[in-house]
């Protein structure tokens, strides 16, 4: 089976045909068996380049690259490994960068990065990119010994729409050459292209109202910088003109698309205070600049920049204790497959800390999609399995650290370790991150709630090959305390999640609280309510998934599979995080748990399985590895354990507390 991972790239959500940008006009003008004229250009170097130069090549392969595009930078070492092998069959093979805003500084770094050494050629004014036909980048047009285009379209099948396999298994390109070698017609002349648009030289209207300085610039700083701003996770900065002129048409792709900026909640259920959907009227001002041309206009008009330097954190006051996540940095291969790395950390707390803030900070946002961090409590032996219990912070891209609301806080108990679960994305070239955590403590005295992470999980699914709209529920369990709050939730699944919805359940009817009709991975958002929700004691969030696993499903892994849970991508969770804040008071502290440590182990194991809370496990419940266990303590077979079963055992088998430490 193709594993595929998830490429945490902003631009690569779902890059589909927008009907505005007419992508395909270009390439209807120029078809399949077209010639391509002679024209000359120059490397990066300032060498010059003939296509006449290379008339005694066979087959010359034109490669529409771009220095930010993340698809081409995946591609450009794929490119020099068949520029090697087909050099020596009369094959040559061109890297266009036909982009206006890749410099040729730029270029050169981009040589210099993929180790690239077939010529990169600066495509001024995209005549070539016109004369092939090229709409994006990556894209490949193939030209015969007669100089006519035989083929266009994309590389191969291994990096599209937001994913990447292990590895490809349609080459379109190899064939292609092949084909041609062997003097047969190209059996696929054309395939789809997916990647970002090629940024061409624009003619602006000189009377259009709307302009990057007067209108343009104050949106994307409004929407879009926080990302598109160097060092931050965007591929590529939206802080000048020319760079987002360059860009302009995928911007206006992205944004109707709906796609940028990303938020994916419905409307028509709850108000979070990080809702960030752009205004339709902000949405037709960018299309109309689009339209025109993307003209600059007047540099007065422009906003003054944002200040980003302040200490590198979101948090609003700079971290009490900043944890380092790993001691050396960690290295991240170029390109494959790079399973979830876990962290364990000690931080020596001798008393317990309460965090009013936290933040995930990556050391190299290019290839960090993901980090979670949990605090383990002492005396629990499962360091990976803090998906349920003590969850402390995530970071996505584009999440923004806010502290909990005044005398609210979590803590982290003395004697914890903390466990950081950490996704990296390969991006084509060998990177290096070393990321960190900051945590901001509140004052002990000050706290009246203490916030606490729970979630309604269904561990037990099936999801059948094939089923492109399966579902899935699951109950949180009951809101013990009365006075509780709900502050946010967080929707968690993997490469075949579609749709999450909470819901509060009701006698007669239940509330939803958020709607996630288009569930995406690339962006496990963290929805924060603009004012807390009370909760009865009683209370259960009822969760409703839907996954999938269709072949229509383009990052389905493996549409004949049929998934379970798992920890990697192509397997699959379904989680619904929550955060709550309970009333707290000190004395509560007093209230400590039983001595017994057998009844402490028990309820320990029937809080970690017993997802919906009501008082017993079921086996389907128990991920396969633990089913042994599961059945010493199932003594009657009727495939259920309860908390007295495992007390019962423990009291008859001591040495069996090991095992559960």
């Amino acid at each position: 089976m193709n594993r595929w991972t998830h490429l945490s790239l902003t631009l690569l959500a779902a890059l589909l045909t927008s009907p505005l940008l007419a992508r395909d006009s270009i390439a209807e003008r120029t078809p399949i068996g077209a010639v391509v004229a002679d024209m000359q250009l120059k490397d990066f170097r300032g060498k010059d380049y003939a296509l006449a130069a290379f008339s005694e090549k066979q087959v010359v392969v034109l490669a529409f690259l771009g220095t930010e595009c993340p698809l081409a930078k995946l591609y450009g070492r794929r490119l020099q490994e068949l520029s090697d092998e087909f050099a020596p069959k009369n094959v040559a093979i061109l890297g266009v960068m036909s982009n206006q805003h890749d410099a040729i500084t730029e270029i050169a770094a981009f040589a210099r990065l993929h180790k690239i050494s077939y010529p990169l050629l600066k495509d001024v004014g995209n005549r070539l990119a016109d004369a092939a036909g090229a709409q994006r980048t990556p894209e490949v047009v193939v030209l015969n010994a007669d100089r006519k285009i035989v083929y266009r379209g994309r590389i191969d099948n291994q990096y599209q729409i937001g994913v990447v396999r292990d590895r490809a298994d349609e080459h379109e390109l190899r064939d292609a050459i092949e084909d041609v070698l062997a003097g047969r017609p190209v059996k696929t002349p054309t395939t789809e292209t997916f990647g970002c648009h090629i940024g061409r030289v624009h003619q602006p209207d000189p009377n259009s109202e709307v302009t990057y300085h007067n209108q343009v610039s104050r949106i994307l700083q409004k929407r879009c910088v926080s990302c598109h701003r160097e060092g931050e996770i965007a591929p590529f900065a939206l802080t000048e003109y020319d760079e987002v002129a360059g860009w302009a048409e995928m911007i206006a792709e992205v944004v109707e698309d709906k796609r940028m900026p990303p938020w994916h909640a419905a409307p028509e259920h709850g108000e979070f205070t990080n809702a960030r959907p752009m205004p339709t009227q902000e949405k037709e001002l960018l299309l109309q600049w689009v339209a025109a041309g993307a003209p600059e206009g007047d540099k007065s008009q422009a906003p003054p920049a944002i200040d980003y330097s302040s200490n590198g954190w979101t948090l609003p006051v700079a971290p009490d204790q900043v944890i380092q996540i790993t001691e050396k940095p960690v290295k991240v291969q170029a390109s494959g497959e790079v399973k979830y790395q876990y962290f364990i950390h000690d931080p020596g707390f001798t008393e317990d800390k309460w965090l009013q803030a936290a933040e995930l900070r990556p050391g190299n946002r290019m290839v960090v999609h993901h980090i979670l961090a949990f605090a383990v409590n002492p005396g629990e032996r499962d360091l990976r399995d803090g998906g349920i219990r003590g969850f402390l912070v995530g970071y996505v891209p584009g999440m923004r650290a806010e502290p909990f609301p005044p005398g609210m806080a979590k803590r982290i108990p003395a004697g914890s370790r903390l466990v950081f679960q950490v996704h990296y994305t390969p991006i084509g070239s060998e990177q290096f991150d070393q990321s960190e955590l900051g945590l901001v403590f509140a004052d002990p005295e000050q706290i009246k709630y203490e916030v606490k992470t729970t979630s309604a999980v269904n561990r037990s699914f099936r999801i059948p090959a094939g089923d492109g709209n399966y579902k899935v529920e699951a109950d949180s369990p009951r809101i013990t305390s009365a006075g509780a709050q709900l502050l946010g939730m967080m929707p968690h699944m993997h490469l075949r999640g579609k749709a999450f919805r909470y819901e509060l359940k009701g006698k007669e009817k239940n509330e939803i609280l958020l709607d996630v009709p288009a569930y995406d991975f690339n962006w496990q958002t963290s929805y924060r309510l603009k004012d807390p929700l009370p909760l009865d004691a009683g209370s259960v969030l009822h969760c409703v998934a839907h996954f999938d696993n269709s072949k229509w499903n383009l990052a389905n892994p493996d549409p004949t599979d049929t998934v379970k849970w798992g920890d990697q991508t192509w397997e699959e969770m379904m989680i619904g995080y929550f955060d709550v804040a309970h009333p707290y008071s000190p004395q509560d502290d007093v209230k400590a748990e039983p001595k017994d440590l057998t009844l402490v182990a028990a309820r320990r194991l029937m809080e970690k399985y017993d997802a919906n809370g009501d008082g017993i496990v079921l086996r389907d419940e128990v991920p396969e590895k633990g089913h042994r266990y599961f059945d010493f303590f199932d003594k009657d077979g009727d495939k259920k354990v309860v908390e007295k079963d495992i007390v019962a055992l423990l009291q008859k088998m001591p040495a069996l507390m090991n095992l559960l430490k």
